[in-house]
């Protein structure tokens, strides 16, 4: 059983290592921070400033997924790679615009083409495009507008 719960300290440097893995494995290039570098983030700047959920597979104590917001931004969307296209994300999507019901924006790869899909398909729109993040790679901005808006 996968379990949503809120970011726990104990699970930091498991999750930096998922997170690096799927951002890895979906832009086919190393992470250009180094791991500590990474976890420091994850516990001193992420998790106080952004709401963050880590998904645990309950059974193998193991995490799964990881899901940061700032009040209308998703900030990190991320799923280990054993754990995707199981219906993981939509849970993940699911909380996100329970918590945020009438806007979301993100930024994503254009090269990350299972996200972009990934987005589309939960109603996200491509907004603008651009290359200013610490990767310098083209990057999309998508929004998504409930019905209400």
């Amino acid at each position: 059983m996968i379990k949503i719960i809120p970011y726990e300290r104990q699970y930091a440097e498991e999750a930096v290592a998922m997170w690096r893995k799927a951002k890895e494995r979906a832009l086919g290039r190393k992470d250009i921070h180094s791991f500590a570098d990474h976890v420091y983030f994850m516990t001193e700047v992420l998790a106080k400033d952004h709401d963050v959920f880590l998904a645990l597979d309950e059974p193998k104590d193991r995490v799964c997924g990881l899901l940061a917001l700032k009040a209308t931004e998703l900030s990190q969307l991320y799923l280990h790679v054993d754990y995707q296209q199981q219906g993981l994300g939509s849970r993940f999507m699911a909380l996100a615009k329970e918590r945020s019901p009438e806007l979301l924006e993100l930024y994503t790869y254009e090269s990350n083409t299972g996200a972009r899909q990934f987005y589309e398909k939960h109603g996200f729109k491509d907004i603008a495009r651009g290359n200013d993040n610490e990767d310098s790679m083209p990057d999309i901005r998508y929004r998504w507008l409930s019905a209400k808006a």
